[in-house]
């Protein structure tokens, strides 16, 4: 029953003048069909009482009128005045022609124009449906009654049985088509915002690359797929990158920082993941490798950057880079193993600078 108090709990924005597009699109092809049916319906029975009855013509005209001012009104007002329209109509049918035409079915539409009306409250929507029910026993009950002025040849009968079951239901037909399109336009617009902010929550705004965050949740989710796999991990420092922002400035800097992430994505290819650690750091994680492949793969890495030339404007110059690496002991957590990357990283510095340390 949860549904139903989540029903109705729901909270509802308040009517205005302002109906959604989908739901103005929706009223709009309705009410088109239902005036090309009361038009119909009108030729119909002129053809078989050899009469022309004006309450067709009537329901037709407040079709029309309601059609040229569907944008003036809101969409409650809107959905009374096509509701009352199909119930005047069917008042009038039932009394003159009686139950049997199938006439009745033309209330069935009226129902997705309420439940798909975001302005009508919860309560209004139930009400909706208990007086369509109400109102369609009490005719019912009233026919069984009440022998009717005038009676349906056979072929008319029939014919109004056809048009009346196909007409509600190519009415409810273009209604949902509108309203899921709708529906699946926001939520496929809905996750892909969703899927672009996860993006850029886990994206380092300047290099492209994935961040901190991004990484330790690609080691994690490694892991959980088979919590005794194989990976080392490796951190690296640009050597001396103070100097390079103090020398020839910040956005040399960020420069340097975004020509190495573009060349350790096109090293890395299938090899390895690579993230902005943060500062002048990126770490590595290589999965499937001992430390001896990654130690490998650092140092090929480390060679690739030191022949990479640098051009910033008129300046040339040349950068050096310092890798620690670690492997998986099984034992450790994700952040001692990267600690003790980090740790390593720090013995290469200490010892000169420009090497991987295994």
């Amino acid at each position: 029953m949860k549904f139903l108090v989540d029903f109705l709990h729901q909270e509802v924005p308040k009517s205005g003048g302002t109906m959604p597009a989908y739901y103005r699109k929706a009223l709009f092809i309705s009410e088109v069909v239902l005036a090309a049916y009361f038009l119909a319906s009108a030729v119909m029975l002129v053809c078989t009482t050899g009469v022309w009855l004006w309450q067709p013509t009537v329901v037709f005209a407040l079709t029309v009128i309601c059609l040229l001012n569907i944008n003036r009104m809101s969409a409650r007002v809107n959905l009374i005045c096509f509701s009352g329209i199909i119930c005047v109509w069917l008042t009038w049918f039932v009394y003159r022609f009686g139950w049997s035409s199938g006439s009745p079915n033309i209330l069935v539409p009226i129902l997705p124009m309420v439940y798909f009306n975001i302005y009508e409250p919860p309560l209004g929507k139930i009400g909706y449906f208990v007086g369509i029910v109400a109102f369609r026993v009490i005719l019912f009950a009233y026919s069984l009654h009440h022998t009717p002025p005038d009676e349906l040849n056979h072929t008319a009968s029939l014919v109004l049985q056809i048009v009346n079951s196909v007409i509600p239901l190519m009415m409810m037909t273009i209604e949902f088509i509108l309203f899921s399109s709708s529906i699946q336009a926001n939520e496929r617009e809905l996750t892909i915002n969703n899927q672009t902010l996860h993006r850029a929550a886990g994206t380092d705004p300047l290099t492209g690359l994935p961040n901190r965050r991004a990484m330790l949740d690609e080691i994690e989710q490694y892991l959980r797929a088979d919590p005794n796999a194989q990976f080392s991990v490796a951190i690296a420092d640009i050597d001396f990158f103070k100097r390079v922002n103090d020398t020839y400035g910040h956005n040399c800097g960020d420069y340097t920082l975004k020509e190495l992430a573009t060349l350790f994505m096109t090293a890395a290819a299938d090899k390895y993941k690579v993230c902005r650690w943060g500062g002048e750091e990126f770490c590595f994680f290589l999965a499937g490798m001992n430390i001896d492949e990654a130690g490998q793969e650092m140092h090929d890495l480390k060679t690739a950057v030191r022949r990479h030339p640098m051009h910033f404007g008129e300046i040339d110059y040349s950068i050096t880079i310092t890798i620690g690496v670690e492997e998986n002991d099984y034992r450790s957590s994700i952040e001692q193993i990267l600690d003790r990357a980090d740790r390593k990283l720090y013995m290469g510095k200490v010892g000169g600078r420009d090497q991987v340390v295994v």
